[in-house]
């Protein structure tokens, strides 16, 4: 309680606090009727501590993911939110990254086919695509306040990461470039199975008899798809001439290639799940694997190759696929993260089923029975691997 007292003469005001619980009466006799300064209490004592003010008003405690998707459902379009939700707004996230990527990596082959270019060899293609997705990857953790070399423990895994996906992207060029075209693809199809038993070790992940069954089901696919031209020599390019291919022990060797190719793209896909798992980030996996890829590429492009110069219409294409495989292989690395592995390497498969059902609709391919099969076969695994879902202990 305050009174306020004014005098005439020379106009000073006296401002008097009292406790709330003491008596008016008391607050009145306070005041010195001959100008003493009377004692000022305190609003608070010190010993007695408030039982309401601002910082102890309790507020009621929400999700913050349900903050996030509520702030976000008035802000952005119906495409951001879907982006979002496969993101991290399902329990089968992982799954729907995966085929997402998968998706993406077949859009990328579709456009190949629909768009015409100039042709520009693989280590000068490997180098301009590495670069792009090193720049994209860089602009996002800076944009995102993400450091690049974080946490110092997780260097050496990012970096083992990296010298594997780049030995397995190297190996597989050499191998496509000596085997067939169906026989490479079928070779780069085992890196899946790969991956699944290298996390059975490197992980510890436990390999069920339905990833197993799922895995062995796909793969079958594949050779279905492709068992007409495993067996056909040879093959024929854009030109219409034959190609010679590795014949002999240079065959052997080719394909000795192409599965070292598929075993260190297995072990780096467990050291891409290790590393986004440590770093909490799977963005800095990809930087740190276009940060070798990108410089060492670029040595075999003007090393070991001719180099070409592209025309404006070609460098726009690049730029497009470069995007395309940025974002591919930044679902691939966030499926990897919420998922275990074998679940979402079985995923990977439909690529080779989209490819292969597009090629018949635009009247490319040949609807043989086999082909047929073999994509029934890896629609049918990847739909019981999504109906399944993730399991309990990644969930």
């Amino acid at each position: 309680m305050a009174s306020a007292e004014a005098n005439e003469g020379d106009r000073a005001v006296e401002l008097i606090v009292s406790d709330a619980s003491s008596p008016p009466e008391a607050a009145a006799a306070a005041a010195d009727v001959n100008g003493d300064t009377p004692e000022i209490t305190p609003l608070l004592n010190q010993s007695e501590k408030p039982k309401i003010n601002i910082f102890a008003i309790s507020y009621p405690r929400r999700n913050p993911r349900e903050q996030i998707i509520r702030s976000h459902d008035a802000e952005v379009s119906p495409a951001v939110q879907c982006a979002l939700w496969v993101w991290s707004g399902s329990r089968y996230s992982g799954l729907l990254c995966m085929a997402a990527s998968s998706v993406i990596y077949f859009l990328m082959e579709a456009v190949s086919d629909a768009f015409s270019a100039q042709l520009i060899p693989l280590f000068e293609t490997a180098f301009a695509r590495s670069t792009l997705i090193l720049i994209a990857s860089y602009l996002w953790l800076r944009k995102g306040g993400q450091p690049l070399f974080e946490p110092k423990h997780a260097r050496k895994l990012l970096f083992s990461r990296a010298l594997l996906g780049y030995l397995s992207l190297m190996s597989f060029i050499y191998c496509i470039q000596r085997l067939p075209l169906s026989q490479a693809i079928v070779l780069s199809f085992t890196t899946p199975i790969m991956a699944s038993i290298a996390a059975r070790f490197i992980l510890q992940e436990k390999l069920r008899i339905g990833d197993i069954g799922g895995l062995a089901c796909s793969y079958f696919g594949v050779l279905f798809i492709f068992q007409q031209m495993l067996v056909t020599q040879g093959g024929l390019n854009k030109a219409g001439k034959a190609q010679a291919y590795a014949k002999g022990s240079h065959h052997i060797l080719a394909v000795l290639v192409g599965l070292f190719s598929a075993i260190t793209g297995g072990i780096s896909y467990c050291l891409i799940r290790a590393g986004a798992k440590e770093t909490d980030q799977p963005m800095v996996t990809v930087f740190s694997f276009a940060l070798l890829a990108s410089p060492a590429a670029g040595l075999c492009a003007f090393s070991l190759e001719d180099f070409v110069l592209p025309s404006y219409y070609t460098v726009f294409l690049m730029v497009v696929f470069g995007v395309l495989a940025f974002l591919a292989e930044l679902l691939l690395a966030r499926a990897l993260q919420l998922e275990k592995t074998s679940k979402v390497s079985n995923i990977q498969f439909i690529e080779v089923a989209l490819s292969q059902l597009w090629g018949i609709g635009a009247r490319r391919l040949y609807p043989s029975f086999g082909r047929l099969v073999g994509c029934f076969l890896i629609l049918i695994s990847a739909c019981s691997t999504m109906y399944c879902g993730p399991d309990k202990e990644t969930a």
